[in-house]
């Protein structure tokens, strides 16, 4: 398949409610839509990079000035015969994952449309129709409030919670949460605000029965985690510091983590995806696909994704109103109360529309680019 075009939109929308982590607190979520031309139809991607490197080191800066100088020159006006042939023109580029990521998943679902099929069974996966979720929730100002805020998601029908923490806000808030709710599935991320000193703080965690411990030191360390792990009972579930297949391979071989939080912009695209689902499987690893708070077009890439028989523990997928009133592509996610899954598109490629006019109501900058 030829690419014939490709075009970038920057986009920034508001959130319904102030997400806070332990990077701070963020109002609005911007991020770049990759759109891919060709033989009449247009794959979408979506980069997650942020305005800030809190998370990464990628922005949305940096990302615009790889995907325009860099990754775009090198696919545009090229005939491609699969997705991974995007990765493979990649490979001379250092680091970048989401920028790469972008582009890269756009032409998965370029390709699926072309094959007629949903995503995920040009991933290998589609064998569940529904995708089993949680949600996350950011650190509050007061306890009350947290207890509230859990309270109305539980209400909602989400069956696991993802607390975040950060030193001062970890024993006691998990703890409230877990008297009044012992039965849910409740986790805690800690975005690397924690050090190895802090252990004995993690050891009191075992008591309250969490599903993980999402990655608390350092963004960039696997060594450290292997100490902790082997102090603790608790799963740690590494996300950050997965960046390649290498670092899982790492993970993996120093028993650094019992799950790995699977975010397909971190770690460069589809094809590194499903590379590390294939060693975490054959290690006997959990995963779970974690989100970044994306439009529609990168949550349906989620839920394509963790259709993957390997994806065993529930997903940051959470419905479209959890973050934006209205978003820029249909149909809207919703959750099914019922057994907290969310519906995976079943249209060719990620099974969502774009709606063009919503993106130029919140479009910051746009380009194109033709061979």
């Amino acid at each position: 398949m030829r690419l014939e075009r490709i075009e970038l939109h920057h986009i920034s929308q508001q959130l319904v409610h102030p997400f806070r982590t332990s990077f701070g607190a963020q109002l609005e979520r911007a991020c770049i839509l990759v759109a891919v031309y060709g033989e009449g139809l247009v794959g979408w991607g979506e980069c997650t990079a942020s305005i800030d490197p809190g998370y990464s080191y990628e922005t949305i800066e940096t990302a615009w000035h790889i995907l325009k100088d860099f990754l775009i020159p090198a696919v545009v006006g090229q005939n491609l015969s699969s997705p991974q042939d995007v990765a493979a023109r990649f490979g001379w580029v250092r680091g970048h994952a989401m920028a790469k990521a972008s582009l890269e998943n756009a032409v998965w679902d370029l390709m699926a449309q072309a094959q007629a099929v949903p995503l995920a069974a040009l991933l290998g996966g589609g064998g569940r129709d529904r995708v089993e979720v949680g949600v996350s929730i950011g650190i509050q100002p007061t306890l009350a409030a947290l207890l509230e805020r859990v309270n109305q998601f539980v209400a909602r029908g989400y069956g696991r919670i993802k607390m975040k923490i950060e030193p001062g806000w970890e024993l006691e808030p998990l703890s409230a949460v877990r008297q009044q709710h012992p039965t849910i599935k409740l986790m805690a991320d800690a975005n690397s605000a924690f050090t190895l000193a802090q252990a004995g703080l993690f050891q009191e965690m075992d008591s309250l029965d969490l599903l993980m411990i999402e990655q608390p030191l350092y963004y960039d360390d696997i060594i450290d985690h292997a100490k902790l792990q082997a102090r603790i009972k608790t799963p740690i579930c590494l996300d950050e510091s997965i960046h390649s297949p290498h670092h899982a391979r790492w993970a993996i071989e120093l028993n650094a983590c019992r799950i790995i939080n699977m975010k397909v912009s971190r770690v460069g695209g589809l094809s590194n995806a499903l590379a590390i689902h294939t060693m975490c499987a054959e290690a006997g690893l959990g995963m779970w696909c974690g989100g970044m708070l994306e439009t529609g077009v990168g949550r349906a890439t989620n839920l394509h994704l963790a259709t993957l028989p390997n994806f065993t523990l529930p997903g940051d997928i959470s419905a479209t109103d959890r973050y934006y009133a209205q978003d820029i592509a249909e149909p809207a996610f919703a959750l099914n109360t019922a057994d907290s899954t969310i519906t995976v598109p079943t249209g060719p490629g990620i099974g969502v529309e774009v709606m063009l006019d919503r993106v130029q109501k919140v479009r910051v900058r746009y380009e194109a680019f033709e061979s």
